[in-house]
């Protein structure tokens, strides 16, 4: 386990109104900090805010634990440059990082380690990994920002995610399944799963609209996240006939599947969850462009260089902030995205003279239909269990430009949102 670094920063924060309406707003921060309370991870006197995260940067996760520690480390760096607006001026923050490897045992170490030290927890890298953190979380007042788009994320007031489900993803990836077949008679579906609350969670929104349409499953393999040969699984796929593939797996596995596929000679159609995929497989050193020529993502999110509000500003912080330390990357994108969600929480609470846990976690569930600048689909986290979208679509990877191509747009998945 690594020491905890603390990178001194300030955040980019889009002001966005949290009673329902998308502009700035809010009232003005107090002048001084006699009227505010605080009591964990706040110096008052300094202006000094210190949140956590709890990475993986060594362990199986590392492709998407890596660029997703330097997107906070960007967006805390840009706001302590000044002159942002995302927070008052002169507020400026700490970020304090452990690694646990994607260990949940060393995950709940990490937290223990960091938790009276912080306000919040910024990152807590993986499904398997915050769950533990749950018991804890409640006990101490902690929100812990999860990069993880588990359904189980939004039912509990600690965890808020900043993204649809992977449930709703693998329903609405089935949609464009059915689509692409020419009717649900020609799909014969497969899966493969983490053996983990993330596996479960695309598994279930993939068997829910399977029985929706009436599509036949005919093969479903799950795995280990550190499982390394994928031989048997992808044979037992094939000698099923599976036409269209779920990848509800990290990168790590996607890779390797892939190309086992491949060596094969077995060319389904592959459709994988957000965390399925890694911007690395765009480079051909990596793995050659030709394994990816089938393969589809369902997701919720923004990708690097779209053309939507906010990306020119994400951009910018990321040239004068995370170009030095990181090529461009999608999982860089949405933690940095994920962060103006919470330093939004963190303006509102400044304002309202109350920057306790409880007075975060109060500012953060005032807040609706926020897009961090368009970034994201609106989320709201008024209510539990959390609205963090509903709306997901599929996209192709154009290999040879390094980017994407929308195949299917923005909808709810047929089958309804009661996964």
């Amino acid at each position: 386990m690594q020491s905890p670094r603390c990178l001194p920063g300030l955040v980019f924060l889009l002001s966005v109104a949290w009673m329902g309406c998308g502009g700035g707003g809010g009232q003005e921060a107090p002048s001084t900090t006699a009227s505010i309370v605080a009591d964990v991870g706040v110096d008052l006197d300094g202006r000094v805010i210190r949140i956590g995260a709890l990475n993986d940067v060594s362990g199986p996760a590392a492709a998407i634990g890596v660029p997703y520690a330097v997107g906070k480390r960007v967006l805390v760096e840009q706001v302590n440059a000044g002159g942002s607006g995302l927070l008052p001026e002169g507020w400026t923050l700490e970020l304090v990082e452990e690694d646990h490897g994607y260990n949940p045992q060393a995950s709940v170490q990490a937290y223990n380690k960091i938790q009276a030290d912080v306000l919040f927890i910024a990152t807590s890298m993986g499904t398997p990994n915050t769950l533990p953190l749950r018991p804890m979380l409640e006990r101490d007042g902690v929100v812990a920002f999860p990069a993880s788009l588990s359904s189980r994320m939004a039912e509990f007031e600690f965890t808020p995610p900043t993204g649809p489900s992977y449930t709703l993803e693998a329903a609405r990836g089935m949609d464009w399944v059915v689509d692409d077949a020419g009717g649900a008679e020609n799909v014969r579906a497969g899966i493969v799963y983490q053996q983990d609350d993330y596996g479960q969670d695309g598994r279930r929104g993939w068997r829910k609209a399977a029985e929706f349409y009436g599509v036949s499953i005919v093969s479903e393999q799950a795995i280990a996240p550190t499982q390394k040969d994928f031989t048997v699984v992808v044979k037992a796929l094939e000698d099923a006939g599976a036409t269209h593939i779920l990848l509800t797996t990290l990168p790590s596995a996607t890779g390797p599947i892939l190309g086992t596929a491949a060596q094969f000679g077995f060319f389904p159609q592959w459709i994988g969850n957000t965390p399925a995929w890694v911007d690395a497989f765009f480079k051909p050193t990596v793995i050659p462009a030709a394994v990816f020529a089938h393969y589809h993502a369902v997701m919720g999110l923004p990708f690097w260089g779209e053309d939507i509000a906010g990306m020119d500003d994400f951009v910018a912080a990321y040239q004068a902030h995370g170009a030095a330390s990181s090529s461009p990357d999608f999982y860089l994108l949405l933690s940095y995205a994920q962060g103006l969600v919470e330093v939004e929480a963190l303006r509102i609470a400044i304002e309202s003279g109350d920057v306790s846990r409880a007075g975060y976690r109060r500012a953060l569930r005032s807040m609706r239909d926020f897009t961090a600048g368009g970034l994201f689909q609106p989320l709201s986290l008024v209510d539990l269990p959390y609205q963090a979208g509903t709306r997901t679509r599929v996209l192709r990877p154009l290999m040879a430009e390094g980017t994407w191509v929308e195949v299917a747009p923005y909808a709810e998945p047929a089958a309804g949102l009661d996964l």
